[in-house]
């Protein structure tokens, strides 16, 4: 009831220990904390945070715009709702490297498991957008050294984000992300690859655990979870599968609405407000007061 019993620090050791079992872990992104809750419900192993899905929840491009208040008020109302660990996009910090501290800090108070920084210059594109700059070498180290030393929980996991594949190629990648483990990345998130070949190539290069994005109408094909389990892939995130889902219901929804002038056409297409009543466990509440749920729903 209200919120999730498991504490942060749980969580953080809990993704920790299945990041050091290996295997592949699943992360769908959550655009609100009742997505994050129907993530949980079906058996997922963590729930993301896209960056892409707050700047868009705000009618917003994703070229850093978002504030680091914004990020971390989204987060902590979706990572207080679901047992799941939560993985957020943290952008490049949010400006200098100690503004990366503060992004550290301010998002392990709002209950997350683990954050991404990437080495973009500022402000950030969308990592499937062309034209994208990153910083050199040095930047992108310090920027990961500032991430690592600025959390207080040590198994609060950095994840380093890096965008040099569209820039430089792929042997940029893999130098890339050697030097963002040797700063201390808990793991390494190459964006935008191209194939699985490139997927098992960072994979060889680096014995840290590596994640990748299948976002849909991006620079990459989509892989299936075996598909990336089979070449050493740890984590993969489904970033913006659910909003684009969610709003292409909608728009299906108002097209009927005008064309019809009701929503009867579509009464199965919709989540039932008795599966809503139990996602958000309203009968649950009844143990605090017996007036809050005194009725039941009908079929």
């Amino acid at each position: 009831m209200l919120y999730a019993t498991k504490t942060p620090a749980a969580k953080r050791v809990a993704l920790r220990e299945r990041l050091a079992a290996g295997g592949l872990l699943q992360f769908p992104g959550a655009f609100n904390p009742l997505s994050a809750k129907l993530i949980a419900r079906s058996g997922f192993d963590g729930v993301y945070v896209s960056g892409a899905v707050l700047s868009a929840d705000l009618g917003l491009p994703d070229i850093g715009l978002t504030t680091l208040t914004e990020v971390a008020t989204r987060n902590r109302q979706i990572a207080r709702v679901t047992e799941l660990p939560v993985l957020a996009d943290a952008d490049t910090g949010f400006g200098e490297p100690m503004n990366v501290a503060r992004t550290v800090q301010d998002l392990e108070d709002s209950g997350l498991a683990a954050l991404h920084i990437e080495d973009q210059v500022n402000p950030k594109r969308c990592g499937h957008l062309d034209g994208k700059q990153v910083v050199d070498e040095a930047t992108a180290a310090q920027r990961i050294r500032a991430a690592v030393d600025a959390r207080r929980d040590p198994n609060m996991v950095i994840i380093a984000r890096t965008d040099i594949r569209a820039v430089d190629g792929l042997g940029a990648t893999i130098e890339r992300a050697k030097c963002l483990v040797d700063a201390g990345a808990d793991a390494i998130f190459p964006e935008a690859l191209e194939s699985l070949s490139e997927f098992a190539a960072v994979r060889s290069a680096v014995s840290v655990p590596l994640m990748a994005n299948m976002t849909e109408f991006g620079k990459g094909e989509l892989f299936t979870a075996a598909q990336l389990g089979d070449v050493g892939v740890n984590v993969v995130i489904w970033p913006v599968s659910l909003l684009r889902m969610a709003m292409g219901a909608a728009q299906r929804a108002l097209d009927t609405l005008a064309k019809e002038g009701s929503l009867i056409s579509q009464l199965d297409q919709m989540q039932h407000r008795r599966d809503l009543y139990e996602l958000v466990e309203y009968e649950s509440y009844n143990r605090f007061d017996e007036s809050v749920f005194n009725f039941r729903v009908a079929d």
